[in-house]
């Protein structure tokens, strides 16, 4: 087959914590009226599942591709029911519900899910003041969350803290969260659908919940809390490529890593990769190189490059977000020491980087 850098549907989510920052500030065009939340770049989540908009493969489901050709689109020896990844922009002009996403082990025991949602964000646009809620604080039990969660007197159990743009956070499964109002933020996370909230009311529309399925929603909560994550946001490490071009690693761990490339006008980012890449574009539009193609990036816009395309251009100026499946000693731990940062540095960037080396 001949690979070539793919467009996808995206679907669009108008939760009531949306607003119009994507449209109005980030320049993404074609959005619905009225308040849009979430912008599902790549998505193959099950009745949301991205197809291919444009070329040969046009069409073609996300998903489809990845069952029939899983070495030449997500990368050599990869097996998988779906794929690996969503991303998403998120505009959170409201604040988000209080919830959170299973872990691997507790979604296949109690959601009958292959795999959980550990998820990252990183902050893009972030008002004087904007905090999110994360993790509980040292010392709350079950019972002490339950209660609090009834009151919705959420800073009793949980850590507020302050949102700055250009950070980011690793949220692993299980680890109660929130952010917003006056947030906007880049996601990528496991290929999942699943949460529980805390909240009286649904989040798609604000409608009240009754007593009953609030509280069964509570218990479920409960059941899939972990009360040990207490992440930080982070400023990102930084890996010298080239004149004017600049290469920062977000995050990483063994579901996705996230980088941030910046580049100027003195050279092109030439990069090399083996499994599939996704690019969302941060800044002003751009021209993909890749497989012999050009083709333009829209800003707030996304392309899934497929691993046998095997290599990318960019020609500044340039701000682009590039999420893929990292082999976290090659492509994260190893160039970082190198570039002189610390373990502990490395090791917070996410999950399953503080090995020997």
């Amino acid at each position: 087959m001949d690979w070539y850098p793919l467009r996808l549907t995206t679907p669009v989510k108008q939760h009531v914590f949306g607003g119009r920052a994507l449209a109005e500030r980030w320049g993404r065009t074609g959005l619905p009226d009225g308040p849009v939340a979430e912008t599902w770049e790549v998505s193959d989540v099950d009745g949301e599942g991205a197809r291919v908009t444009e070329g040969p493969l046009a069409g073609r489901s996300l998903r489809g591709l990845a069952e029939s050709h899983p070495d030449e689109l997500v990368g050599p020896g990869w097996r998988g029911g779906r794929f690996p990844v969503l991303t998403k922009f998120i505009d959170a002009s409201g604040p988000l519900p209080v919830h959170l996403h299973a872990d691997d082990a507790t979604a296949r025991r109690l959601e009958g899910e292959p795999n959980g949602k550990t998820e990252a964000w990183h902050v893009l646009d972030a008002e004087p003041g904007a905090t999110a809620l994360v993790g509980a604080r040292a010392g709350v039990d079950r019972d002490r969350l339950h209660q609090a969660l009834l009151a919705q007197d959420f800073d009793a159990v949980m850590r507020r803290l302050p949102v700055r743009a250009g950070q980011t956070l690793y949220v692993p499964g299980g680890t109660l969260h929130s952010f917003g109002p006056g947030t906007v933020v880049y996601e990528i996370e496991q290929t999942s659908d699943i949460q529980q909230h805390a909240m009286p009311w649904r989040m798609e529309d604000g409608s009240a919940l009754g007593e009953q399925e609030r509280h069964a929603n509570l218990e479920r909560l409960l059941e899939q809390w972990r009360p040990e994550p207490r992440p930080d946001f982070q400023p990102g490490l930084c890996v010298p490529v080239d004149d004017g071009v600049e290469r920062t690693v977000l995050c990483a761990g063994p579901h996705f890593a996230l980088e941030r490339w910046r580049v100027g006008t003195a050279a092109p980012l030439v990069r090399e990769f083996s499994t599939a890449l996704v690019l969302s574009n941060a800044g002003a539009p751009v021209t993909v190189e890749s497989g012999g193609q050009r083709v333009p990036l829209g800003r707030a816009r996304t392309l899934l490059l497929p691993a046998a395309l095997g290599g990318v251009r960019i020609q500044g100026p340039a701000d682009v977000l590039a999420g893929y499946l990292p082999d976290l000693e090659h492509d994260i731990r190893a160039p970082l020491l190198t570039a002189g940062h610390g373990r502990a540095a490395v090791a917070a960037l996410g999950e399953g980087l503080d090995g020997p080396g």
